[in-house]
């Protein structure tokens, strides 16, 4: 995900040799404006966003652990001296090779990337999780934390950490899938999908929930603004832009689903004698909402799947959908 032009989901080439590669990068969501609702709830304490922040530079430590430059980047590649000698093994490759300060293609690869070849015959479907908790370098990790907290925590707050959690999680995988039937030739790492999941069921709670808000204007423009920033950078090259759609739309229908407030008045309601109580604690809308989000997940999910695992190209389907991801110009080419 890009938010204010942080670098986030990322792809590098797919080989197991240690020459330049041409690396896909993209960004964390930023934020989504401020908005009053018409009655107060109680908040849930955020516990869930800052363990996946820990977790995801613990990962990242480890990876470069692993990585270990200064034995094993002159294996091939002449790019330069490692970056930050005084890291020792967790020094970063040379800055020609990867300019996020990050480890090497086949180290992301080895330890759980995105590659298409290996989900489908190499039977490694978990690789469409493993991804999500992998990042190319410190200022594609940086960018995507920063991300995650000022869009997360205040969605756990409001909803709690399990239907954030749920959101998050499916929404990266739904990125995944999208990007591996788009994008064979490169491997693919970041929280991209999952961030704007996130970014999606903002959406959809504000129009589910619509009733219970004020400012609606200024609030649906706010997000519509920021979503708009975002995919319209991934259209840059190096950037996964299959990834951030992919999660947008599962946290889009996921947010119909998870994020469903009672309707106006309904909380005051409690409080009425039983003749004046409002009979339904959702609108109509909400469960048509409701109901037609469930049915597009799982039809969307399927389908996906289903054509990823046969090993078909989605460019096949879409001759023009390789221009969501990257439109070339006089400046550069997207034909890598």
């Amino acid at each position: 995900m890009m938010g204010n032009g942080d670098p986030e989901r990322g792809t590098k080439n797919r080989s197991n040799h240690s020459y330049p590669q041409t690396n896909y990068y993209a960004g964390g969501g930023g934020g989504g404006g401020t908005y009053h609702m018409e009655y107060s709830e109680s908040q849930w304490t955020s516990w869930l966003v800052p363990m996946i922040v820990v977790a995801n530079v613990g990962m990242f430590a480890a990876i470069m652990f692993v990585n270990n430059c200064p034995k094993n980047h002159n294996n091939g590649f002449q790019g330069g001296d490692c970056v930050a000698k005084f890291l020792g093994r967790l020094s970063f490759q040379p800055l020609k090779e990867n300019p996020l300060f990050g480890p090497s293609s086949s180290t992301l690869e080895k330890l759980g990337a995105l590659e298409w070849d290996k989900i489908v015959h190499g039977n490694q479907a978990w690789r469409l999780i493993t991804c999500i908790w992998l990042h190319a370098g410190v200022v594609h990790l940086l960018a995507n934390m920063l991300s995650l907290v000022f869009i997360g925590i205040r969605l756990e707050q409001q909803f709690g950490f399990v239907r954030i959690g749920a959101i998050y999680l499916v929404s990266g995988i739904g990125g995944s899938v999208l990007s591996s039937l788009f994008i064979h030739r490169n491997i693919s790492v970041g929280a991209s999908g999952a961030l704007f999941g996130l970014l999606g069921a903002m959406l959809s709670e504000l129009f589910t929930n619509w009733t219970i808000y004020t400012n609606k204007a200024a609030a649906l423009f706010t997000l519509i603004v920021i979503i708009a920033i975002n995919l319209a950078v991934g259209i840059l090259p190096h950037v996964d832009n299959f990834a951030h759609i992919g999660g947008f739309m599962s946290g889009f229908l996921l947010g119909f689903i998870l994020l469903v407030r009672p309707q106006f008045g309904w909380l005051e309601n409690r409080h009425l004698a039983a003749h004046n109580r409002m009979k339904s604690k959702y609108t109509a809308y909400q469960y048509v909402f409701l109901v037609v989000a469930i049915v597009l997940l799982i039809v969307g999910f399927t389908v996906g799947l289903v054509m990823l695992f046969k090993g078909e190209n989605g460019n096949d389907k879409c001759s023009w959908c390789h221009y969501l991801s990257c439109v070339p110009t006089s400046r550069w080419s997207c034909n890598n």
